[in-house]
Parts: C-alpha cells; structure tokens; sequence
C-alpha cells in the first residue's frame, strides 16, 4: 500500500452530515424564555424575532434563545453549529446575527424550525410524554452514540468482509502487542487478534458522549501496543468532527508521520476497498 499525506482539509471536507441541580443560569434563563413563547397554531419570523430581541439581548441572552432552537429541532450544542455554519460560514454569535440577521433567521427557517415549534408546542400531552422525554434525555442520549458507532462498525464490516471472507479477521477484539506480553482493543484485527498485519479502529464522533481525547488516547494506545510493520487504518466520521478540529488535526499528524497508515470517511468508501484488497495481496492473506 503506497504512503500518504493526509491534510485536515481533506477529511473535513469529506465528513458526512453527566447529583446537583441542573437548573443553573442558563438553564433559568431559557425556561423564562420557553414560559414567554405564545401558544399558536404557526409561527413566523416575527415570533423569532421577538424570541431573539436582537437590538436589545446580550451574549447570555442570545446564547439562551439559541438553546431554546435546540430545544425544538433536538439538535446537540455540535450538531447544530456545525449545521448553521453550513449555511452561514463561520460566526454564530451576536454580531453575526445583527450583521446578517436575514441570514441568520433564514438559516432558522431552512431547518425546519417554525414547523417543529408549532407541532411541539400544539402537541397534546400526556403524563408517559414526560417520562418519555426524561428517558430520551438519559438512556436514550447514551443509545443514540452507540448507535452511530455501530452503525459506523457494521459500515466497515460490510467492506473488510468483501475483501477478505467472513473467517480471516477477528472484530471487537483484544489484539496481542508487539512484545507479546501485552494486548490493546481493536475493532478489528485482520487475519487474526494473535498476530495481526492489519489493524482498524472505528470512531464516529460523540458514538459514546465520551470526551475526544479518550478518542486519541484510544488511537495513542494502538499505536504504541502494535508492531511498526502493522498496517493501522482509522475509520471515522460526523460532521461535529468540524467542531473540534483541533482534535481532528492530531489524528492527521499521527497520519503524516507514519503510526495510522491512513485515515477515512464514509464518503470515502472506495479507497478504503481499494486499500484493503491491496493490502490483502501485500500480506498474502
């Protein structure tokens, strides 16, 4: 398998779309607001309007309208940055907003926001909604990432299988160390977790609410437990990647100096396969 020199622009550009009491400031703050907001059959602009005040807010003020969109299109503080600045560029604070508040309200409407908040707020409800709404907001945060990444998993899965059979890999396994005495997780290690030629690892971004320099101390432990002649290749994905770009950024110097051989998307599923059935006739498996 040829050497590369991956950049951060390259795989931003191919990214696909935890007791005391929780009710701090900001959290009062956006209450106030949601207990303001008339009940109505359909909203319009001039609702978003008055929710923002933009002449009048400052930074807390607006930081809680903008909680308050969140709310209705159920979107985390990531996946709704990332979101808007797709539609606005960079910036997402008040002058942004007093600037190019066209923009800014029209970026509201292009996601569906006044329809999500005349459903959720004309929805009858009933005592199992908040019950269900608690769940969601606990178990239910917590399923959601190990959804994506095993959905991520099953994605690579799907192609290692092509390349190499069912029966010449081990996934989510531990894999044997270079010295022999040690062993570190892998997602899969190929032919096999005694003595691996090729290792992947998966992460799709916030798969498991964990902090992302766990995801680089995961990816730091591989690289430091595997052989230097093992292949290591990294699958990952999510456009909250572009939130944390800094973290993203020591994945591709890891990349450029040779300990992951090489990093992919999904958008990036052709040259994974390539890849793996090069390396296949490279390793004779």
């Amino acid at each position: 398998m040829k050497r590369y020199r991956q950049t951060l622009d390259e795989l931003l550009a191919n990214l696909s779309p935890v007791g005391a009491s929780w009710r701090d400031a900001h959290a009062e703050s956006v209450i106030l607001r949601l207990e303001r907001l008339p009940v109505k059959p359909f909203y319009t602009r001039a609702d978003l309007q008055r929710l923002f005040d933009l002449e009048t807010t400052n930074r807390k003020r607006f930081d809680a309208s903008l909680t308050v969109v969140r709310l209705f299109l159920d979107l985390s503080k990531d996946e709704f940055t990332a979101a808007m600045r797709d539609r606005l560029g960079k910036g997402l604070g008040i002058k942004k907003a007093l600037e190019e508040s066209e923009r800014f309200f029209g970026a509201l409407e292009g996601m569906g926001l006044l329809q999500q908040m005349a459903e959720a707020v004309n929805r009858p409800l009933a005592w199992h909604d908040i019950l269900v709404e608690r769940l969601k907001g606990g178990r239910g945060s917590a399923i959601k990432g190990q959804s994506r990444g095993r959905s991520l998993e099953d994605f690579v899965e799907t192609l290692v299988v092509r390349a190499f059979g069912e029966d010449s890999y081990d996934a989510r396994c531990q894999f044997l160390g270079a010295t022999g005495t040690s062993s570190e997780k892998a997602d899969f290690a190929i032919p096999a977790k005694s003595d691996p030629g090729i290792l992947i690892e998966v992460k799709a971004y916030g798969a498991t609410g964990s902090k992302q320099t766990d995801v680089l101390g995961d990816i730091t432990r591989i690289v430091t437990e595997k052989r230097h002649d093992t292949h290591f290749l990294l699958v990952t994905d999510g456009i909250t990647w572009r939130e944390r770009t800094s973290d993203l950024a020591k994945l591709v110097e890891l990349q450029n100096v040779g300990k992951i051989t090489r990093i992919y998307t999904q958008a990036m599923a052709r040259q994974l396969e390539e890849d793996l059935h090069e390396l296949k006739r490279e390793h004779g498996i």
